[in-house]
């Protein structure tokens, strides 16, 4: 166990994929156009804190624990959020590119997606319980046996979701969407 301990510490412009974040609790932490593309913060515990303008593609997130976190204009490409911490397991995403990113058996119940893309990223076994996709591109993202009760998709553009799938009781989709819900049958929508 590391006994490092940091709070209400704001870290700015600070490029992690040369130098490693020191493992250890950042507790009510901003980082500020940080750079931790390709690099690794598994076992770091982040509780409270904001990522805002960071590039976080590809990292290593093994056992990182994202309790309670905003990310706010982020890139988070390929990254596998199915290796962290699942405990106390809380984040939110407002105008972040999670392409190619993985939530595979994840409980993400009550995240908000906003005005992200999401284009190829997997759902595979997610609970999503009253999420929201809010203005988000959903191109080629993949929801297979995922719980989807209550997710509001009304705003999202270019999902594809197999109903017979997926658990999706009170899902909400725009009218716009069904073509979305409908694609596997082949069917021509007018």
């Amino acid at each position: 166990m590391n006994d490092n301990y940091v709070d209400d510490t704001e870290f700015k412009s600070v490029d992690y994929s040369k130098k490693r974040l020191e493992i250890g609790e950042y507790d009510n932490c901003t980082f500020i156009n940080c750079n931790f593309s390709n690099s690794d913060i598994s076992n770091i515990t982040f509780v409270e804190c904001e990522f805002i303008d960071c590039n976080i593609s590809s990292t290593r997130v093994k056992n990182t624990g994202f309790k309670t976190i905003k990310f706010t204009d982020c890139k988070l490409l390929g990254v596998k959020f199915f290796e962290c911490d699942e405990f106390l397991l809380s984040v939110s995403f407002d105008n972040c590119q999670l392409n190619f990113a993985s939530f595979y058996q994840l409980k993400l119940k009550n995240t908000h997606f906003k005005d992200s893309n999401l284009t190829e990223a997997g759902f595979t076994e997610t609970n999503l319980t009253n999420s929201f996709f809010d203005n988000c591109d959903l191109n080629k993202t993949v929801f297979d046996a995922a719980t989807l009760d209550k997710v509001d998709f009304r705003t999202a553009r270019n999902y594809n979701i197999d109903l017979e799938l997926n658990k999706a009781k009170n899902a909400k989709f725009s009218l716009d969407g069904v073509r979305g819900l409908l694609e596997k049958y082949d069917v021509v929508i007018e």
